[in-house]
């Protein structure tokens, strides 16, 4: 059991990465419309809450993330601006995936990404920040990549699509990684104003391509979404990490797709075939393995970062 001064702490941690899970349903509520009209709404919905919340409660987080921009050298500016443009461009691409994926491939294509997503965040920190890897990983990554082979031998677009998911998010957590020293919600909300310009321009264009004209039901479900399950659980998460280690709200992490699997079979009744299954079953192993000795591998840096939001926080 968890220290009763930790359990509030526990609580925001798992309650965060439940809703999470139960994403899928909110999104499902809106398969009727293109899945760039719920990305542009969602994004205007979660700027728009995201900068109430810090004009209202947060304004010294502002201020002093303002100032200790002002105060870094030139090239720790360029820096800044470079990855919070990268981490925009990142989401924007990130979340139009998911929500694609969930609505017109499959619950569990969307669930499998975010499984992948923490091997493919190790290796591109392999890659792209030299960080090192414990046999222990390099042994779930070779796992996960025979997972990804029995889904791509029986559907190739699942496969794609889910690594466009896993792979996007898993940049975005090294661009946050990077920016590790900056406040989470600000970052967010700099990197969503980013994206809302970016999709802005396009938006007489989406509505004149859509299939379906948005109303008051759209607007309704929308708001969930943006309030409950991508603000509501961005604040839990980060609640949780300020007494929980990143391992152990990394390991919470795993709660969201799990869920997701068992809304797409029970609720949803999706089907499966026994290869994916089976690649299903080695990711949860590769998982399991990968996440072996966490101590050793939080003094090696390798640890899971967990994003801002979700998001599926960041989100999903």
């Amino acid at each position: 059991m968890p220290p009763i001064q930790t359990k509030p702490y526990y609580a925001a941690g798992l309650a965060a990465f439940i809703i999470w899970g139960f994403i899928p349903i909110p999104l499902k509520a809106l398969a009727e419309y293109s899945s760039a009209q719920i990305l542009f709404y969602r994004i205007a919905f979660s700027v728009l809450l995201l900068l109430l919340v810090s004009g209202i409660f947060r304004r010294k987080e502002l201020l002093a993330t303002w100032r200790q921009v002002i105060a870094s050298s030139a090239k720790e500016k360029r820096s800044f601006l470079l990855y919070t443009l990268l981490g925009g461009l990142l989401l924007t691409v990130n979340w139009l995936a998911f929500i694609y994926v969930v609505n017109h491939i499959s619950i569990q294509v969307g669930s499998f990404s975010y499984l992948l997503c923490p091997i493919l965040t190790a290796m591109l920190g392999f890659l792209l920040l030299k960080e090192k890897l414990r046999l222990n990983q390099w042994l779930a990554i070779g796992i996960s990549a025979v997972s990804c082979v029995m889904i791509g031998s029986g559907e190739m677009v699942s496969l794609l699509f889910s690594l466009l998911v896993g792979l996007t998010y898993a940049l975005y957590l090294i661009t946050q990684r990077i920016l590790k020293g900056y406040d989470k919600i600000v970052l967010l909300t700099l990197q969503l104003l980013l994206s809302f310009a970016l999709i802005a321009p396009m938006y007489a264009y989406l509505s004149d391509t859509a299939a379906v004209p948005v109303d008051a039901r759209f607007f309704g479900v929308v708001a969930i979404l943006s309030a409950g399950f991508t603000v509501l659980p961005l604040f839990l998460n980060l609640f949780a990490l300020k007494e929980l280690t990143s391992g152990t709200v990394g390991i919470m992490m795993y709660i969201n797709p799990v869920i997701n699997f068992l809304v797409a079979f029970l609720y949803y009744n999706e089907q499966t075939t026994l290869a994916k299954s089976v690649a299903y079953l080695l990711i949860f192993i590769s998982v399991i393995i990968y996440n072996l000795h966490l101590k050793g591998r939080k003094k090696r840096g390798n640890g899971l970062v967990i994003p801002a939001v979700g998001t599926n926080a960041v989100l999903k």
